[in-house]
């Protein structure tokens, strides 16, 4: 039986491994990768959480795979995409889209390369997305103005084949881009002072985009390695289910706080 709504302390693969296979819709999670934080001695064994999450997706549903690449030896490791591709040739997932997420802020400073500020954000589907929401907040400075456009083929060749021109009219926002610049660092990444006895937390706006972007209302949204609970926490925030699971016991009662902080806010909203 799924485990609805709950944080459950454990290791997130023998726990996973108890989930009906087709029951979630949408995963986002960031896991340990490349030794760049301790958490308390959790052996991360990537290949086996990459089976189980695509075994427990539903078909048309999405896993958000946030990670980013350590310099060892003057040399990135390209472990993200080195696991990109094995969820996509062994698992079976489509890369949907690679994503940036940009750390608006401060960067941790470098004297032989560009500071690093940015890690990847895969969006591997088991199949074709059922839900694609995609967010409109670009600012259009064209807003209002008409347009014209024409479409070509592979040869470069107009399309239609009288060369016709379709009149169009420049909305107010736009499609927000695969790049997104999110401010983060304490009291930016969240409000919730306690989150940050978590090592490695990502902001509440990331995961709240990921959750409006690739599901709807209702839908149950799971992080097996859920830390401080922000997915759980923005879940909940957005009219969904959640399911976290982490091997700390102090991460895990953060989380649970949070969540239940999240929840009494929305009861009062609604009274």
């Amino acid at each position: 039986m799924l485990p609805i709504n709950e944080i459950i302390q454990g290791d997130c693969l023998e726990v996973m491994q108890s989930f009906p296979g087709d029951s979630i819709d949408l995963t986002v999670t960031s896991p340990p990768y490349d030794n760049l934080r301790t958490y308390k001695g959790y052996t991360f064994n990537f290949e086996g959480i990459a089976k189980e999450l695509y075994r427990v997706t539903k078909q048309g549903g999405v896993v958000v795979w946030v990670v980013g690449d350590a310099t060892v030896n003057g040399s990135e490791t390209l472990n993200s995409f080195k696991q990109a591709i094995y969820y996509k040739e062994v698992c079976g997932f489509n890369v949907h889209d690679t994503m940036i997420y940009e750390k608006d802020g401060t960067s941790f400073p470098d004297d032989n390369r560009y500071y690093q500020v940015f890690e990847y954000m895969f969006v591997l589907s088991k199949g074709t997305p059922k839900t694609i929401n995609l967010i409109k907040d670009r600012v259009n400075r064209y807003a209002g103005k008409p347009y014209t456009s024409t479409s070509r083929d592979k040869n470069g060749n107009i399309a239609d084949s009288h060369g016709k021109k379709h009149n169009k009219t420049h909305t107010d926002f736009g499609v927000r881009r695969n790049v997104w610049g999110i401010n983060r660092g304490f009291n930016k990444s969240t409000k919730d002072k306690e989150a940050y006895e978590h090592p490695a937390i990502f902001p509440e706006r990331l995961a709240e985009d990921h959750i409006k972007s690739w599901s709807n209302q209702g839908d149950i949204i799971f992080d097996p390695m859920c830390g401080s609970g922000t997915t759980c926490k923005m879940a909940v925030a957005n009219n969904r289910q959640y399911i976290g699971i982490d091997i700390s016991e102090k991460y895990c009662k953060i989380a649970r706080e949070r969540v239940k902080r999240a929840e009494s806010k929305k009861k009062l909203f609604y009274v």
